[in-house]
Parts: C-alpha cells; sequence; structure tokens
C-alpha cells in the first residue's frame, strides 16, 4: 500500500490510498486510524496523513472523536436512506444525459466497462467488483456532460462507495445487480433518455433496499452493544 512518491503530488496519493482503504473496506466503520501507523504503513510524513485526513473528514468518510482521534465514519441508516435519495436522482439524471449526449467512443467505453463488471462477478474478489462497478459510474458521469452534475455527486461519492460495497455484499445481490445495469446500457445503446433514467432510478432503488436491510441490522447491533456497555458501566 506504499505509495510512489514521483507520480502524482504526494498529498492526493495519500489522500487516495486511505480513500480506497476506506470505501472499500479494508479499513472497517468504526475503526481507529493511527497516524503514526498509517505513516508506517504509506511510508509518509505526519505532514502528508494529517492532510489527507483533512480531505478524508470533508467527505464524510472519518469523524474526529474526543479523546479517540479519527476515526472511520458508520454511515448509519438514516444517513443512507438520505444519500440513495440524493444518489437516485443524480445518476438517474447522469443516465438519461449520456443516453441523449455521449460521443460514440464514451458510449464504447461504457460497453467496456460493463464488460469488465460481468468479468468481476465471476470472481471472488469483492473488491474487483466494488472497483469494476466504479468505473462503470465514472465513465457514465463523464459522458453525461454536466460538470455540476459531476461535482454534486463527488461531494457524496466517497459514501456512495461504500454503500455500494454494502450493497454488492449481499448474498445473491450479483445477478440482480448485472440484469438492472444490463437495462441501463440497452436504453443507452437505444437513446432513450427516459428508459435510461427509470432504469438508473431501479437500479439505485433496488440497491437501496438491500442496503437499508443491512444497515438496519447493523445499527440494530451497535445500539444493543452501547445499552451492555452502559449496562457494565
Amino acid at each position: 500500500m506504499r505509495v510512489n512518491k514521483v507520480a502524482a503530488p504526494l498529498r492526493q496519493q495519500v489522500f487516495e490510498h486511505l480513500r480506497a482503504a476506506i470505501t472499500s473496506c479494508r479499513f472497517v466503520p468504526g475503526q481507529r486510524l493511527i497516524e503514526r501507523e498509517l505513516c508506517e504503513l504509506l511510508g509518509v510524513s505526519r505532514t502528508s496523513v494529517r492532510e489527507a485526513m483533512r480531505q478524508l473528514e470533508s467527505e464524510g468518510l472519518i469523524t474526529s472523536v474526543p479523546h479517540r482521534g479519527p476515526i472511520v465514519a458508520t454511515v448509519t441508516l438514516e444517513e443512507g436512506e438520505s444519500i440513495f435519495e440524493v444518489r437516485a436522482v443524480l445518476e438517474a439524471l447522469a443516465g438519461r444525459l449520456f443516453a441523449e449526449r455521449a460521443s460514440a467512443a464514451q458510449r464504447s467505453e461504457l460497453h467496456a466497462a460493463f464488460e469488465q463488471i460481468k468479468e468481476s462477478f465471476q470472481q471472488p474478489d469483492a473488491q474487483n467488483r466494488l472497483a469494476a462497478k466504479t468505473r462503470f459510474y465514472a465513465i457514465l458521469l463523464e459522458g453525461s456532460g454536466n460538470d455540476i452534475l459531476m461535482g454534486q455527486l463527488k461531494t457524496i461519492q466517497g459514501r456512495i462507495t461504500m454503500l455500494r460495497a454494502t450493497s454488492l455484499s449481499y448474498p445473491g445481490r450479483s445477478p440482480k445487480t448485472l440484469e438492472e445495469i444490463e437495462r441501463i446500457v440497452a436504453a443507452i445503446d437505444a437513446r432513450d433518455g427516459d428508459a435510461a433514467w427509470q432504469a438508473c432510478l431501479d437500479h439505485v432503488r433496488s440497491a437501496a433496499a438491500v442496503a437499508k436491510l443491512i444497515l438496519a441490522k447493523r445499527d440494530r447491533s451497535s445500539d444493543a452493544a452501547e445499552r451492555k456497555r452502559r449496562a457494565r458501566a
């Protein structure tokens, strides 16, 4: 996980490495992020790690807790519902605009990304599946041709990726995911903006339903643990 000190600016590399570790759940919700350990892991200075931490906190990916320091943020059920509501509308708009505006090269790139998703779903590595889906949506957003839309989604992209990893982890979700994305691609191929809007909306709502089940269970477990802790205090 060590960074390359000659490629991109060091601060950005550190941020991207830590962001990927959080959104892929390598660093799990609630986990303490100890500065010294991160410096050793990445082979960088404390200054670089602190700068990256500030960026991560601005994206809502980490939270500073008194007497504990930074921890990986936990997306609650309520927060997840709010994020999915916003994501559904923005990604549906991206699908519509892509269907209506994307170039032939962008459409070809989206097809290649869909093939990568299908290949990744045949493999056991969950991080490959997550990376393939993230790439698909990056291409979809780029092809929408709307910088404001991309900017709005960027502000919650980290938490979207965390929720995407949550829904993809649900047993039996993969075949349904492929069917839903295939509908998106088919609507785009037909240059049908309305159908692309609906296909994207349906996909996000389907993922939301699954993620909410997992988040609700996690919240209940967290509440039970907190009650036990207080009872012992």
